[in-house]
């Protein structure tokens, strides 16, 4: 065994920047053959089951659950080692979710194989009791790492983190979700208490470090960015943790045409992604683990 470079460059977008220097090693074997790990993520999917109309101003045709799973399977058909995460606000938008409570959602979500989500204020909209009752049709983990259920129904219900195993890779994968107090009514999210995103952020991080994870990821529904910058965000909570590789957000429906590239707390990279909102993209972030590439993109569903 001897040490390898797991990232040593970093490709965004078609043809995009190349940034030198490494964001992760591992210790592999001089005889591993190439193996890639690819990462699909949405967030602010709200309930859209079916694609938009063909005469849509913006969207025509585009997502759906059924061309969604079309493209999911494709992609997992060329590749082994697939991840498929959300980012939250599963819930609210179409009939759907006032006729079915979220168990439509979560049932689909399941048929797509989501490894893993977050939840997201909306998620919030009937209610702990309710949200437990739609849950029960999942069978993936939710992460909520600053969301501190013990006084609630949810108590044991989510995962402070989850971690996977991947091409011999451990990755981490946990959530930071949103201020609920003022964004959600006070009856919908009960007893939950709201802790720091910062300081649980880090706290996470260097637990999954500790643990022998080589990639990790955060679930963030903190939204990308605000005109009041010091308002929390997802380029806040880059800019100010350490450990973190990737950050996946939502919240504020960011169509980003490639990921943001940012320096934390200690200088070393971090990749932040948003893929818009509706299940219209699917975002895609591919990592070789021998050569040493993480290339990333953005897939129309359509």
């Amino acid at each position: 065994m001897k040490r390898r470079k797991f990232l040593k460059n970093l490709t965004l977008g078609t043809g995009g920047m190349l940034i030198s220097n490494s964001l992760i090693s591992a210790t592999l074997s001089s005889s591993s053959k190439s193996k890639r790990i690819v990462i699909l993520h949405t967030n602010d999917t709200h309930s859209n089951i079916e694609s938009f109309p063909a005469n849509h101003p913006k969207f025509p045709g585009m997502g759906g659950v059924a061309k969604r799973y079309t493209l999911i399977q494709k992609i997992r058909s060329e590749n082994e080692h697939v991840l498929l995460l959300d980012s939250g606000d599963i819930f609210q938008g179409t009939p759907y979710f006032n006729t079915f409570n979220g168990e439509l959602e979560m049932k689909l979500m399941s048929k797509m194989g989501y490894d893993a989500a977050t939840m997201g204020n909306h998620d919030f909209d009937i209610g702990l009791d309710g949200f437990l009752n739609a849950k029960k049709h999942a069978n993936f983990p939710f992460v909520c790492s600053n969301y501190n259920f013990s006084k609630t129904v949810l108590v044991n219900e989510t995962e402070l983190y989850h971690i996977f195993k991947k091409g011999g890779i451990k990755i981490g994968v946990f959530g930071i979700g949103v201020e609920l107090n003022g964004l959600v009514p006070k009856d919908k999210f009960g007893g939950t208490v709201y802790n720091d995103p910062i300081e649980t952020a880090n706290s996470m991080a260097q637990l999954l470090t500790d643990l022998g994870c080589k990639l990790i990821i955060c679930l963030s529904h903190l939204g990308y960015d605000y005109e009041d910058k010091t308002r929390m965000s997802d380029l806040v909570l880059a800019k100010n943790t350490a450990n973190i590789h990737l950050i996946l957000g939502g919240h504020t429906h960011t169509f980003l045409e490639k990921p943001t590239v940012l320096e934390n707390r200690n200088k070393q990279q971090v990749v932040i992604n948003q893929v818009g909102w509706a299940g219209i993209n699917l975002g895609r972030i591919d990592i070789d683990i021998d050569a040493g590439l993480l290339k990333s993109s953005t897939l129309e569903v359509k």
